[in-house]
């Protein structure tokens, strides 16, 4: 590694032969290390506060406290890791509930292992697996018309009323612009064409608005405009 630390591990689901399949692709790569294992949301919780890991691949349905709810408690309590929600479908609730928890990702459960230990150092790096695409078609499936929040976790909610935050006041014309465009799927190289600018001049802006908002990755962006109601959802007769 060259003197740069490992990419620490924390691996939770709630079947043994999977974490040990899980544990052996880790393991045969160079710069990742597995410092833990949980069984369950609960132990998850537990494991990241007491050791600290860069990543955690989270399974959904587990007994005691399920990945959405686990994922929601380590993003609310000022970990730095990041989640890789672990799904049946890419069009999937869990993954929905999972994303608006704050995951930094979502896979496919017979994700190649290629796939998943270059996932594993994407999201390390502080970037989103996810393509704004497959997260902007994820949202408009949940988001628009249905009525209903929560039921991955268990808990039916009506959904309100987006309500605008104060704090996209603090975003300029043109970061407001960018956030847009991000929550409509256009990658980096699409927004620099369409506003004449350079790649690197968008990394910059999308940086700004990520801190301004206080959020972790362009996932959670995407989320955020739909949330707040700064874009809607497409097809709001589905």
């Amino acid at each position: 590694m060259n003197g740069m630390r490992a990419i620490r591990i924390v691996l939770v689901d709630d079947q043994p032969l999977l974490r040990m399949g899980f544990r052996l692709i880790m393991e045969g790569e160079d710069g990742i290390e597995v410092v833990g294992e949980a069984s369950d949301g609960a132990e998850a919780v537990q494991q990241v506060r007491l050791l600290d890991p860069d990543v955690v691949l989270m399974d959904v349905r587990m007994p005691v406290l399920d990945g959405i709810e686990a994922t929601r408690a380590i993003s609310t309590s000022g970990s730095n890791a990041r989640v890789i929600i672990l799904t049946t479908f890419d069009l999937d609730e869990y993954a929905f509930a999972g994303l608006q928890a704050g995951a930094s990702a979502f896979l496919l459960k017979d994700v190649a292992p290629a796939e998943l230990t270059r996932a594993v150092r994407v999201v390390a790096s502080g970037d989103a697996v996810v393509a704004p695409r497959v997260t902007q078609r994820l949202l408009e499936t949940y988001v628009r018309g249905n009525g209903v929040a929560g039921q991955a976790s268990g808990n039916i909610e009506q959904v309100a009323a987006p309500q605008r935050d104060p704090l996209l006041d603090d975003l300029t014309p043109r970061e407001t612009e960018m956030l847009e465009s991000m929550a409509e799927g256009l990658s980096n190289a699409e927004i620099a064409r369409k506003f004449f600018l350079s790649e690197a001049t968008v990394k910059t802006h999308v940086r700004r608005i990520l801190n301004k908002l206080h959020l972790r990755d362009r996932v959670q962006a995407v989320v955020y405009a739909y949330e707040t109601g700064l874009v809607v959802p497409s097809n709001p007769d589905y």
